[in-house]
């Protein structure tokens, strides 16, 4: 009787196992060969004097102000991939590289443009990028406004120089003391305001203007 329990209970228990293991197991998660990287790449180890100093300072630059605080930027690890995109555009660390990382540091602490160093701070504008910007591309939005204006001007002044004007011995150049010179008035600003009375020396070229 026991005996016939006992085959019972395992040819019971056989069933049971059988139909576990024909159940699908459910699949674990995959494990990815190589892990996601979520840093930037390693930048290259320079034992060079010249580099490690513009490393240092262009470090210095981007922590002006703490602005790398609030988003977390490791500044070490930013300047040194700058230096690296720098030196590899030039090729060395004359001249040219010094006077380029030296425009960098210079606009990354202008107080008067903090975009500029927010934007590489957080991604915006890569090492790559500011690496080889222009000075123009750098400057602050004020300063962009400034300069669009002084060049509009300039070719303002340019034109009405070269369409006419009046032939004049009123006037003495401030650089070949001449007297022959010609002159053309236009309303700049408002007009209750004077006239702007531009001036051109017919000897040297030399041109200014006052109210």
């Amino acid at each position: 009787m026991l005996a016939l329990l006992g085959t019972g209970v395992s040819s019971h228990m056989a069933r049971v196992g059988l139909s576990l293991s024909s159940r699908k197991r459910p699949e674990l998660p995959r494990m990815l060969s190589t892990p996601r990287m979520t840093t930037f790449p390693p930048v290259p180890v320079t034992c060079d004097a010249v580099r490690n100093k513009c490393r240092e300072m262009l470090t210095a630059a981007l922590q002006t102000d703490h602005d790398h605080v609030a988003v977390s930027a490791d500044c070490e690890h930013l300047s040194a991939q700058i230096e690296e995109c720098i030196f590899r555009d030039v090729g060395n660390t004359d001249m040219k590289y010094k006077n380029r990382v030296r425009s960098r540091i210079s606009n990354l602490k202008d107080a008067k443009n903090p975009d500029l160093r927010r934007n590489v701070l957080c991604g915006t504008i890569t090492p790559q990028q500011i690496a080889v910007m222009t000075s123009e591309e750098m400057a602050s939005d004020e300063l962009k406004e400034i300069r669009k204006a002084m060049t509009k001007e300039a070719i303002r002044e340019h034109q009405m120089a070269r369409t006419g004007g009046t032939q004049t011995d009123l006037f003495t150049c401030g650089r070949c003391r001449k007297k022959s010179c010609t002159y053309t008035q236009v309303q700049t600003r408002s007009s209750d305001e004077p006239m702007t009375t531009f001036v051109v020396c017919n000897e040297c070229g030399n041109r200014w203007k006052f109210c």
